[in-house]
């Protein structure tokens, strides 16, 4: 892939990043970066977001202290933005940090900010926000983005399905489940289908609305090539990591009952609410298709998982790299 461009015009711009230090936002900030963007990142913690400042020039990019339950934080780290960016998101609440916090209020206050500075927004939400929807996660989301779209009518929304990539809290989850347990879950059979989006992509849809080729007042919903089965999924990354597991289907019903206890694990391996999103399939509508609001209508042509992703699973075999794949 060439090297973007950098023109004077991305120099003089910046660009604020609100949850930039995670998985998708190192590889925003990299991307920005690369296209010669000021970055200004505001996270909680700052001094843990060191690791983003070689992925541009000396100065480049700012880590700047900010919290979405405090407004005036949020403020401070948009003053001066050209474009404003939300990536902050959770999959499990912890504490303070509630999905009506983070997901609900928080984009609101990010546009809120925008706004008043005179900033362009870009919001990253999810596939499957819906106000209707029986999980609060998805829920939640949903009212996030109204939030947005009513402090700032002209921002633009990205809905990924699953984010896959090196660092990714998906494959690489059930790759280590399956070096150490006999049997992989498949919850409600496993015939949830998802579209899973390589994380690059993504980055590259949003430095192209940063660069002014996206349409304002408009939903993207990103997705793969390919949809497949959680089922599917699953034999994909036992094959991958040649591992030998039993495949176990598991009712919603108690899927639910386990989940009542795993959530009270520090990092849950499944929760109530993750349980309640399963019964949705996590894929492209096909009104986004037809209007063009995927990534194929940005130009961008998506990469299938099955290119990627065998590229970081590999240590994740008994011999690691070392071992040729059999038969």
């Amino acid at each position: 892939m060439p090297t973007p461009a950098i023109t004077q015009s991305n120099v003089e711009t910046l660009v604020t990043i609100f949850g930039g230090s995670g998985f998708l936002g190192r590889h925003i900030v990299r991307a920005l970066a690369k296209r010669g963007y000021r970055i200004r990142v505001a996270v909680r913690r700052p001094d843990l977001a060191g690791h983003l400042q070689p992925l541009g020039r000396v100065g480049q990019i700012h880590p700047v202290q900010a919290n979405l339950r405090y407004p005036a934080s949020v403020q401070a780290a948009a003053r001066g933005a050209d474009v404003v960016i939300n990536l902050v998101g959770i999959l499990f609440e912890r504490g303070r940090q509630t999905f009506e916090a983070v997901h609900a209020d928080g984009p609101g206050l990010v546009a809120e900010a925008a706004a008043h500075v005179g900033a362009r927004m870009i919001h990253v939400s999810a596939i499957g926000a819906d106000k209707d929807s029986p999980a609060l996660y998805a829920r939640t989301k949903a009212f996030g983005e109204e939030a947005v779209r009513a402090a700032h009518p002209s921002a633009i929304i990205f809905r990924p399905s699953i984010v896959f990539g090196p660092e990714d809290d998906f494959f690489n989850r059930f790759a280590a489940i399956a070096r150490l347990s006999p049997a992989l879950p498949l919850i409600g059979g496993g015939e949830t289908l998802f579209q899973p989006v390589f994380v690059g992509d993504v980055a590259a849809a949003i430095a192209k609305a940063v660069a002014g080729e996206a349409k304002p007042d408009t939903v993207y919903e990103l997705g793969g090539p390919d949809v497949r089965t959680f089922r599917q999924l699953m034999e994909f990354v036992l094959e991958t990591t040649e591992r030998h597991r039993l495949l176990v289907p598991v009712p919603f019903a108690l899927a639910h009952l386990q989940a009542c206890f795993l959530q009270y694990m520090p990092e849950p391996l499944l929760t109530p609410d993750q349980v309640r999103l399963l019964k949705t399939d996590n894929v492209v509508s096909e009104e986004a298709k037809r209007e063009g609001r995927t990534l194929q209508g940005l130009g961008i042509d998506a990469h299938a998982y099955t290119a990627i992703v065998p590229s970081y699973l590999w240590r994740f075999r008994k011999n690691g790299q070392f071992r040729g794949r059999t038969a």
